[in-house]
């Protein structure tokens, strides 16, 4: 799915500031020509707290032109494992848009778009189940990408499914989402929960001069010192899940694709299931040390 000058259209719904792996996606995301980013919402918790994430991480790679959502404040996450990089950043003098209603704004844009918008989703997905309560329309005019669910493998590649971060803190967003009229393309555990960066190909993110990386490792510190965790930051990334769902926004050459059905049980898991609505599902690697490359030469290269 390509729009002008041969990029593709998107949206990025994100829970930024909880897991650090949605800044590496923002950085990924930033730094991948084939993508025309239209906007970024933040999503569940602190919204606010997020979306100032977002703002400066978008000053800092030069992209104040792309619009800033604030989403709707699920649920009671109130920790702020990336808030010393934001202390004292004034959201209100963000150079660019800043939307109120950030999911009013993510169905403005759908809807205005003369090509189909790919919505990437790398958090839980109340904001999504709210655009679609407010405009059922979307599904026709968009595509979802998401970092979603464990469908033959759990955490960590084990072989027990586990119930998944996005999908068992908004169950009822994430079911009202799996079965909306569009098209669907997941990461699950299965192949998103494989990727860590580390020794050379790690050192190479850490020691780049690149001012949006730099800031990546600023809150990557930042978020390694809430969780007592400081001298992992020499070593090797924490596992960048949401990196996967970027990639498939443009691309899945290096992912073993199945068209699945997926049912989003009342409990938070997803299960395979004939009867239900098809996907496609990234279930396994083809090559996932040349994905890690790739996605060091993505970060890294200016």
């Amino acid at each position: 799915m390509t729009a002008r000058n041969g990029c593709i259209p998107v949206i990025l719904d994100t829970d930024i500031g909880g897991d650090i792996d949605d800044t590496w996606a923002l950085a990924m995301m930033l730094k991948s020509p084939e993508l025309d980013v239209r906007m970024v919402v933040s999503d569940t918790g602190d919204t606010r707290y997020r979306a100032a994430i977002i703002a400066k991480m978008l000053e800092v790679a030069g992209r104040t032109d792309v619009p800033v959502g604030i989403g709707i404040p699920f649920g009671s996450r109130t920790k702020q494992p990336q808030g010393a990089w934001v202390e004292g950043y004034d959201l209100a003098r963000y150079p660019g848009a800043v939307q109120e209603d950030g999911v009013g704004a993510m169905i403005e844009t759908i809807m205005a778009s003369p090509e189909p918008i790919t919505l990437i989703c790398i958090g839980p997905v109340p904001n999504i189940g709210a655009a679609l309560e407010r405009e059922p329309r979307i599904a026709k005019k968009a595509r979802f990408v998401g970092m979603h669910g464990s469908v033959y493998k759990g955490y960590g590649g084990k072989t027990e499914i586990d119930r998944e971060s996005n999908v068992v803190h908004h169950t009822p967003a994430c079911q009202k989402t799996f079965t909306a009229d569009w098209d669907m393309t997941l990461t699950p555990l299965d192949t998103c929960g494989l990727v860590t960066l580390r020794g050379r190909k790690y050192q190479a993110v850490r020691h780049s001069q690149d001012p949006l990386v730099q800031a990546l490792m600023q809150n990557y510190r930042a978020w390694l010192e809430f969780r007592n965790k400081a001298d992992q930051l020499d070593v090797k990334s924490s596992t960048l899940f949401d990196t996967v769902a970027i990639y498939l926004a443009f691309a899945d050459e290096l992912l073993e694709m199945r068209e699945i059905g997926i049912r989003v049980t009342d409990d938070g898991f997803t299960v395979p299931d004939e009867n239900a609505k098809k996907m496609r599902v990234a279930v396994d690697w083809k090559d996932l040390a040349a994905f890690e490359d790739f996605l060091v030469r993505r970060l890294t290269e200016t």
